[in-house]
């Protein structure tokens, strides 16, 4: 019985040890490396930039372009995969005369740079700085999915965009990982994510957009994750049988997002 215990206890421990070591690789889903000489390759007319972060590294952008455009969106997108995907995925979103920059996190796609927090976060107030050389805050909106709602949270907390848009965020990595697998040894996170923190800081006026099915990250988390912050110009919009993935696909939320991008 003894020995049999033994066994499991180190079983356990070698498992925690492995997901200390290996936790971003579970993370941060961003498949292969991409070559900088890599061409990409979509509808829309768009131009690739490059924004350099700290030490020699840079942040890999697509910059789609309207020629009369009323603001730009910044979208964060989510853990899984890289511009490849994400380029065509935000494309909707010109059908509002908003243009769209869309960027890769450090260590996906032709990003370089280490998996880091701060410098992550640092990242992302980069290309928010990037677009604002050519476009007044005003008329900047920050659009966070998923996981890309604690970049677009930290951006508007010290910045004061037009609006902050988010689809299916989390309240906390903490929060979240215990939401997706209910046993993660939580202690071992090397990532915080504290938007519960960063949203009390944000003044701009704040959408969240959620499915009351998503099964990847807490509806419930996501209606305590605005109460954080307590203006009365913030709306929690639940998207009535919508999931993780598709609520980009119901009429409630091309109503408001209209209503946002339109006033």
């Amino acid at each position: 019985m003894t020995f049999c215990l033994l066994i499991i206890i180190c079983i356990v421990i070698a498992a925690c040890l492995l997901l200390y070591r290996f936790q971003e690789k579970f993370i941060f889903l961003n498949g292969n490396p991409l070559d900088k000489k890599y061409p990409f390759l979509f509808s829309n007319t768009f131009e690739e930039v490059f924004i350099n972060t700290d030490g020699n590294n840079y942040i890999n952008a697509l910059h789609f372009k309207l020629p009369k455009p009323k603001g730009v969106v910044l979208f964060c997108h989510g853990n899984k995969g890289d511009l490849t995907k994400w380029g065509e995925r935000i494309s909707y979103l010109l059908e509002y005369n908003y243009e769209v920059l869309v960027f890769d996190y450090r260590n996906y796609g032709k990003s370089t740079g280490n998996y880091n927090e701060n410098s992550m976060y640092c990242d992302a107030l980069s290309v928010y700085n990037h677009l604002k050389k050519d476009f007044k805050e005003e008329n900047i909106v920050v659009y966070g999915f998923s996981l890309g709602g604690t970049f677009a949270t930290r951006i508007a907390a010290e910045n004061t965009p037009k609006e902050l848009v988010l689809e299916a965020p989390f309240y906390n990595f903490k929060k979240a990982a215990k939401f997706k697998f209910r046993w993660t040894p939580t202690f071992l996170l090397k990532y915080k994510f504290r938007s519960d923190k960063d949203i009390a800081k944000v003044t701009s006026p704040i959408t969240i957009f959620h499915g009351n099915k998503d099964k990847t990250t807490c509806f419930k988390q996501s209606k305590r994750l605005l109460e954080q912050n307590i203006s009365t110009k913030n709306k929690f919009v639940a998207i009535e049988g919508a999931t993780h993935h598709d609520v980009k696909e119901f009429l409630l939320y091309k109503d408001h997002l209209k209503e946002i991008l339109e006033r």
